[in-house]
């Protein structure tokens, strides 16, 4: 299954309900579900609010596949070049409270995944989660 959403927080969570919908279909556990769902929520969040800067214009695709019993969700969109499996872990510091927020959403990503692969073909970025419902 593949949509075409637009750069909008009503898109996202389009995206997010559909793939509610692909993971009751095909019975995935709602423990696997509800982790594969925030860590959607959050990849496109960052993408429609830093990649396409919230601009209705432009849009990002979402796919969802079941292959060998793995549930693969990729995202693509053509913002600038990001990597976010590049980022480091943060720890918890006393000083979180006085610092930006944000750099949370890799580390609930790689919680609810098995496995995180970014590419850039020429002119898009492309982000695959794959989570073996096994492993919940």
């Amino acid at each position: 299954m593949t949509l075409e959403l637009r750069a909008t927080p009503e898109e996202v969570m389009r995206g997010v309900e559909a793939l509610q919908a692909y993971g009751e279909e095909r019975e995935i556990n709602s423990k696997t579900l509800f982790g594969l769902t925030l860590a959607l929520e959050e990849c496109a969040s960052n993408i429609v609010n830093h990649a396409l800067q919230r601009d209705a214009t432009r849009s990002f695709q979402v796919s969802f596949d079941t292959v060998g019993g793995r549930v693969v969700i990729e995202l693509r969109d053509s913002g600038p070049e990001f990597d976010p499996t590049a980022k480091p872990d943060r720890e918890p510091s006393p000083d979180d409270d006085d610092e930006p927020p944000g750099g949370w959403g890799i580390q609930l990503v790689r919680r609810y995944t098995d496995e995180i692969h970014y590419a850039r073909p020429p002119g898009e970025n492309v982000l695959r989660l794959i989570k073996n419902p096994a492993t919940t």
